[in-house]
């Protein structure tokens, strides 16, 4: 007769001593995010926030924003870089919430994992607490969740939750932009966080390259290339609510330039960005030639360039230039706003990119 030995937690897959111990790692990391308003630290059931902080605000709104990375997190599986995937969540969900004028306070997020790598779940919460430094907001709680069976044991994903809050009479949207008003864009540092089903398509698929292909366009690997992390812009756009006046704010994430920036001009208005104003950087072209895809196309798909937009009054720009100057952020006047008129659609580009 043979020994049989009963089922545990630990045979069906789940290590909870590597979860304790990823916990354990990232804890330094999660601290340099704290706020004052943060009460606790990392390990309780929920994360505490000091909403008594909100007690300055005559009425204060509290914004919401929820999002994952997408298909980028397979590239940094194959590379075994997980320290940046983060800045790129955290970008998708602050720059959504600063939209509408929100300061960020607070984010928490999910890590889902085939197998728990106590270095490399610390790792990419690392990246998630450096972004939030970036953005100014908190990182008050998480879950790391392994899940053996529906994984191979190198596979993650990760998401993320924020909450952001403004005062009512500070509160951005379409409403407020009016017609003059200028468009102004900001640098992205890449292709950000979208369109990579597209991308991993032309650059794995069609053009048969590799990860550690040197690309003299880009002036390192295709793998670092496409790994560059999104830039946050949030501290960026509340500085300009600061300095000068503002109508409203338009991050470029799906969709592209022009779906997104229709999203906040208003019925009777239209939006024109003119393509001349700037060049896009070199994995756009890349993208594009190596795909054949079509311009349109590659348009609705990745940014081209322009990671947030700023809507502003005419007499505004110079100081908004200069306030994003002063910041580090490359940013120009790419377009303006008119009466719709028989425009089909709330924003378009027209002309040819500069080269």
């Amino acid at each position: 007769m043979s020994e049989t030995t009963g089922a545990s937690y630990a045979a069906a897959g789940v290590d909870i001593e590597a979860g304790d111990r990823a916990v354990q790692l990232m804890k330094e990391w999660v601290k340099k995010t704290k706020r004052p308003e943060v009460l606790g630290g990392l390990g309780g059931f929920a994360g505490l926030f000091d909403a008594s902080a909100l007690k300055r605000y005559e009425r204060p709104l509290l914004a919401s924003a929820t999002d994952g990375v997408g298909t980028k997190v397979d590239l940094a599986r194959q590379m075994g870089v997980y320290d940046t995937i983060g800045h790129d969540l955290v970008g998708m969900v602050v720059d959504d919430l600063v939209v509408c004028g929100a300061e960020p306070l607070f984010m928490t997020d999910y890590i889902c994992v085939g197998k728990v790598h106590p270095e490399r779940v610390a790792s990419i919460v690392k990246g998630i607490a450096e972004g939030c430094v970036l953005a100014g907001c908190a990182l008050i709680g998480g879950e790391t969740a392994e899940h053996p069976g529906l994984l191979s044991p190198d596979d993650f994903d990760v998401a993320g939750a924020g909450t952001g809050v403004v005062e009512a009479d500070r509160l951005l949207g379409p409403e407020l932009i009016r017609k003059g008003d200028a468009v102004i864009a900001m640098a992205s540092s890449g292709l950000h966080s979208n369109g990579y089903s597209l991308v991993r398509h032309v650059v794995f698929d069609r053009a048969g390259w590799a990860l550690d292909r040197e690309v003299e366009e880009f002036g390192r690997t295709l793998g670092e290339e496409l790994l560059e992390p999104t830039r946050i812009y949030s501290l960026d756009c509340l500085a300009l609510t600061r300095t000068t006046e503002v109508h409203g704010f338009s991050h470029v994430t799906g969709g592209g330039l022009a779906n997104n920036l229709a999203r906040v001009v208003p019925d009777a208005l239209h939006a024109t960005v003119d393509r001349s104003t700037w060049t896009p950087g070199a994995v756009f072209d890349l993208v594009g030639k190596a795909g054949q895809v079509e311009q349109l196309e590659l348009e609705k798909t990745l940014n081209m360039g322009v990671g947030m937009i700023a809507i502003v009054p005419a007499d505004s720009v110079d100081a908004a230039l200069t306030t994003l100057a002063d910041r580090g952020v490359d940013s120009w006047v790419a377009g303006e706003i008119t009466e719709r008129g028989a425009h089909p659609t709330g924003a378009a580009l027209t002309g040819s990119y500069a080269r």
